[in-house]
């Protein structure tokens, strides 16, 4: 009698596993952040990089300035697609540039700016990457516009040349 149920019964544990996998794979949460944050800045300490000396973001970022802050690193190579653009950026004056250095090697940044040419005001380091998840970074290359000590927009990626466009009607 055992042995009537049993084929019986595996039958069945296929079909409901089956059944909670498929109602899986078509419930999905995905994941979009907010690009428009209008959130304070964080509150924290780096070293800058040329320098080493230490610098607090509440005394570091002017609130009457507009700044673009952007995470790099020489590794990355979306980095590099993105790194004319920066340069071209760099040249209006009605915005700073400042770069978050993240878990990077400082002689290969060196040499990353020195190839490419640094369109940076100023260099952060994030030697551990914290600081980049205190941001809200999920990644790099990742560039935030900051006005009044507060992130207006959060572009994700590579900037490309639309964005470019976008940051600078956003700054005139």
């Amino acid at each position: 009698m055992r042995s009537k149920f049993f084929p019986f019964i595996l039958i069945l544990i296929f079909i409901i596993i089956f059944l909670f996998f498929y109602k899986g794979l078509s419930n999905y949460n995905i994941y979009t952040p907010n690009i428009n944050v209008e959130k304070d800045i964080p509150l924290f300490s780096a070293n800058l990089f040329e320098s080493n000396v230490e610098v607090n973001s509440k005394e570091f970022f002017d609130p009457k300035k507009l700044y673009l802050l952007n995470i790099w690193s020489s590794w990355c190579v979306p980095c590099r697609d993105e790194h004319a653009l920066l340069m071209d950026l760099s040249k209006n004056k009605n915005i700073t540039l400042i770069g978050l250095n993240y878990k990077d090697r400082p002689d290969n940044a060196k040499n990353f700016l020195n190839e490419l040419g640094n369109p940076y005001s100023q260099i952060l380091v994030d030697e551990t990457g914290t600081k980049a998840i205190e941001w809200g970074a999920f990644g790099v290359p990742e560039t935030f516009l900051i006005y009044k000590n507060k992130v207006i927009k959060k572009y994700i990626g590579p900037l490309n040349q639309q964005l470019l466009v976008e940051i600078k009607s956003l700054i005139k």
